[in-house]
């Protein structure tokens, strides 16, 4: 099908495209292009005017500053998948863009379009929320930091103001003896997470777990912390046993999406697999 008709806009520069979103306030940002497109094409959403963020280059960055990853939000999949800053600095992200899609999709998507459209089947929300990731937002208002767990409201809905574009995701680089994981079981159709699970251990000298941070997609309406299963593996060495009664608990307390592929009960009984298989995951990585 083809879209309702709509005006194009292509700033180039962040002022401008907030300055387009602040008097068209109908307007729709585009990034990659790979959820609004097709919603369009079926006319499922109208919008009278597209705002392309694609030539506003200074959004597209990878940058390791201290303790900190940053990523600009026009940062493709690929340049993430491929960079060699996040292979040395933070992989599981790395991991969880190659993940996404195929190569063509890799290549013309974007983070900050995947984070903001904020599909409950997205691979970066798991991630995003396992690593206790900030996102970097601008708008007439001014500037603004969220914290990921804020950051995803509900069904495709984020904390981003209508005016807002979202600039930058800040991820924290791990603590010493720490390891991180990113594993899902796709559709085999759309390559979307039935479930994808994000985990994260740290451990001290003991081998005893300090801290574990498990996020998860795919399961709910929205991407959650698993906190019954990380509430068991903290303070405890990570055995089998250990891990396995501790997965049982991921998909506790969640509202379980349905559908013709996947019955409530099949995405609960993945998830406490894969929660099982990316925490033993994290567990390979730390060193």
């Amino acid at each position: 099908m083809i879209p309702a008709q709509f005006e194009y806009h292509a700033p180039k520069s962040v002022r401008e495209a907030i300055q387009l979103l602040t008097s068209l306030p109908d307007a729709k940002l585009l990034a990659g292009g790979h959820s609004l497109l097709p919603i369009m094409k079926f006319r499922l959403a109208t919008p009278p005017h597209l705002i392309d963020l694609g030539r506003i280059q200074d959004l597209r960055y990878v940058k390791a500053e201290g303790a900190t990853l940053t990523i600009g939000a026009m940062t493709t999949h690929w340049m993430i998948e491929s960079s060699p800053v996040v292979h040395a600095k933070l992989p599981v992200l790395a991991q969880t863009a190659g993940l996404i899609g195929d190569i063509q999709v890799r290549n013309a998507g974007t983070i900050g379009g995947s984070l903001a459209h904020a599909d409950p089947a997205a691979d970066y929300p798991a991630t995003m929320l396992a690593l206790e990731c900030t996102m970097l937002t601008e708008g007439a208002g001014g500037k603004r930091t969220i914290k990921a767990g804020d950051f995803f409201k509900g069904l495709m809905t984020t904390a981003l103001k209508p005016d807002e574009i979202l600039m930058e995701v800040r991820a924290p680089l791990l603590r010493p003896r720490s390891g991180a994981a990113y594993l899902k079981f796709a559709h085999p159709a759309s390559g979307f997470a039935v479930v994808g699970v994000a985990a994260v251990v740290s451990l001290d000298g003991q081998d005893v777990c300090q801290q574990a941070r498990v996020g998860i997609t795919g399961v709910a309406p929205v991407a959650y912390r698993a906190r019954a299963t990380e509430d068991l593996l903290a303070g405890k060495k990570l055995s089998d046993d250990v891990i396995a009664t501790a997965a049982q608990k991921a998909a506790e307390g969640v509202d379980i999406n349905e559908d013709l592929f996947a019955s409530a009960d099949y995405r609960a009984h993945l998830a406490r697999v894969y929660t099982k298989r990316a925490i033993h995951a994290a567990l390979k990585q730390v060193q």
